[in-house]
């Protein structure tokens, strides 16, 4: 062969191997990308062939799909609206998906291992493929209520609650919230104009304030500082400082009790005292005793800075900052300077010390169901730590009670015994001209708790710098609460 033909057979040979090459690169090494693409048009055309599994709560259905006589065979729909929005999530050819429906996409779409033998089935038989079915935690009527008491008040925030035995999210709702049937809608247009209205307003309702949003939680963090205390020497009665204000130490800041008042009548309290009443310099002096290492580990037990908890859609890591120094330990005792808690995490702290000291994993998952709803895997109970001993969980809990007791607001519960804690959180650049956020957590009945709650009213609610833990939110905790009662087995 002479040496022209020799080239020749070379350059094919070389642009035969590019060839395969690039053809191995797109069939093997980019499918997963190329097929998830949402311009992808055969991807989408095939994926709303099938009919998509339903996302339920307590036999309502949440999500669905229904057959159309458009270009795509199924439509998602959304029967519960923005009020279960958090929840579901949406379904978008335009934007893709959210919360469970993209947390739990392989079930819903028939694609993940726990149904193979369905799939197979489907297979011999000729079957049209079907997806599977998503059972939530979630009690419809609790979720509701939790919503509708947001919304009619116009407030920003979150509620959630959760049953302390088991983790099982009961509700979470979020507000502003947006409705997720526009995003689901046939019509690229329409998705579009939906997407640009929710990104545009503000605040946006397509962040879930429940799992992704961290703020200061003021004085509810005193229930961590107190947990610590109790585990390090210190009882209910044991005594702190009574004054309106206090120097934090090593700076010229001065800290004082809410409305500058005095923690009792003397010149000292006790802890189960200081607790009621919430008084911040007994706390920045428990937290200057304690110290950030103590307060830092307690923290860690309740589940605060885990950066992989998921429910199963990933939760925003809580913290409780760096506490450098002396003055911003202080600070972080009563749940400011850089403590950041989202409501979830708060929901948590609850949960442990209703449930003996044991933090357990929150989840909305109950069960995987295939299409024909037989059960393949149910969500067991997943205990994370321990936060402290159960002789110490039922000390603080009567503390709580005692707390609850001093607590103004409405909802009440006659003949139910809530054990509760508030916080009016500063925030911002001028944080004494800007309205409190205002936090409740709280689980009941105390002596046999059933549910713990945590609510988060953004920016003082309607009643903006006169706002407080007690007056906003904590009559929507109530609220919730005695719904879950009514509703509980």
């Amino acid at each position: 062969m002479n040496r022209p033909v020799r080239r020749v057979a070379l350059a094919v040979m070389i642009m035969v191997v590019a060839l395969l090459g690039n053809l191995t690169y797109v069939q093997v090494v980019m499918a997963g990308q190329y097929r998830d693409d949402p311009r992808n048009q055969r991807s989408q055309i095939d994926e709303y062939s099938r009919q998509r599994g339903q996302i339920v709560a307590g036999g309502q259905v949440l999500a669905q799909s229904v057959e159309t006589d458009g270009r795509l065979r199924y439509a998602r729909e959304y029967p519960g609206g923005p009020a279960f929005a958090p929840i579901t999530g949406f379904l978008s050819t335009v934007y893709g998906t959210g919360a469970l429906e993209r947390s739990t996409n392989e079930v819903l779409n028939g694609t993940d291992d726990r149904l193979f033998v369905r799939r197979m089935s489907d297979l011999i038989t000729g079957r049209d493929p079907s997806g599977g079915n998503v059972v939530t935690t979630i009690d419809p009527d609790v979720q509701q209520v939790a919503y509708d008491r947001m919304n009619q008040e116009g407030y920003t925030g979150a509620v959630v609650a959760l049953e302390p035995q088991t983790g099982d999210i009961l509700a979470m709702a979020s507000t502003p919230a947006y409705d997720p049937s526009p995003l689901a809608s046939p019509d690229a247009q329409e998705q579009q104009d939906a997407w640009r209205d929710y990104n545009n307003a503000e605040p946006n309702p397509l962040v879930n304030r429940a799992i992704n949003e961290i703020e200061p939680p003021g004085s509810t963090f005193k229930l961590v500082t107190t947990a610590a205390a109790l585990q390090n020497g210190y009882t209910p009665d044991s005594r702190l400082t009574a004054e309106r204000n206090i120097q934090l130490a090593d700076s010229t800041t001065t800290l004082e009790n809410f409305n500058g008042s005095s923690c009792g009548g003397g010149a000292t309290a006790s802890l189960a005292e200081a607790l009621a009443r919430s008084c911040n310099t007994a706390f920045a002096q428990l937290g200057e005793e304690l110290g950030p290492d103590t307060l830092r580990a307690q923290a860690e037990s309740f589940g605060i800075g885990r950066t992989d908890l998921q429910i199963p859609m990933p939760v925003t890591a809580s913290q409780v900052g760096p506490m450098a120094d002396t003055p911003s330990t202080q600070q972080s005792a009563i749940g400011q300077r850089d403590v950041r808690l989202t409501p979830m995490q708060l929901a948590m702290i609850g949960g442990s010390i209703a449930n003996g000291g044991q933090t357990m994993a929150p989840h909305l998952v109950r069960e995987i169901q295939s299409p024909t709803l037989d059960v393949v895997d149910t969500t067991e109970p997943d205990r994370l730590t321990r936060s402290m001993p159960a002789p110490v969980a039922s000390t603080l809990t009567d503390m709580m009670i005692a707390s609850e007791d001093r607590t103004q607001g409405g909802g009440k519960i006659t003949g139910v015994q809530i054990a509760s804690k508030t916080g009016t959180a500063e925030h911002g650049t001028d944080p004494k001209n800007t309205p409190p956020h205002a936090w409740y957590v709280a689980f009941a009945p105390a002596e046999n708790p059933q549910v713990a709650v945590a609510v988060l009213v953004e920016d003082g609610g309607n009643r903006a710098l006169e706002a407080t833990g007690g007056s906003v939110a904590a009559p929507i905790g109530r609220a919730v609460i005695a719904e879950a009662l009514r509703d509980a087995p």
